[in-house]
């Protein structure tokens, strides 16, 4: 598996992911309409280019799938059960069209299952930035991971 098995996901680990992603119009506005945020912030230039922007602001939900998807192939490719939760996200700057996104994650926290001993709970912190390093986004986020299978044991096996 390309992801981390929990057994490989150690606190304080830190990784930096690649490709970084240049954010087109045409993210923002198919997003945007794909998810039917029809917030004329994010899809009407005249709209947007009379409020304190002054140009359309990237949808902030596609930043936040950015700097959480592009982590997956260096964490949980493969690896994980499912997403427990989102904490403490927050965008304290703005994402605009041209803008180049960045995301590093680091872990925070794990521990071991109670009740399945396949598996354990890691608490990643995922923070975005722009091309001149100012933080866009940040979260928290709980993942179920499996742990390593045995030899000879299928992963996914339950």
């Amino acid at each position: 598996m390309a992801g981390k098995w929990f057994e490989e996901l150690e606190v304080g680990a830190e990784f930096h992911h690649e490709p970084g992603r240049t954010v087109t119009e045409t993210d923002n506005l198919l997003f945007s309409t794909l998810t039917l945020n029809l917030q004329p912030l994010h899809i009407d230039a005249e709209f947007a280019g009379k409020t304190q922007f002054g140009k359309i602001l990237v949808n902030s939900i596609f930043t936040l799938g950015y700097v959480v998807g592009v982590s997956v192939a260096d964490t949980t490719l493969g690896t994980t059960i499912g997403n427990l939760g989102f904490d403490k996200t927050v965008f304290p700057n703005p994402v605009f069209v041209g803008d180049t996104l960045r995301a590093t994650t680091r872990i925070v926290d794990k521990r071991e299952s109670r009740s399945k001993p396949d598996r354990g709970i890691v608490t990643f912190e995922h923070i975005g930035t722009n091309q001149r390093g100012e933080v866009v986004c940040s979260c928290i986020r709980k993942g179920m991971m499996r742990k390593r299978p045995a030899e000879g044991e299928a992963p996914g096996e339950d």
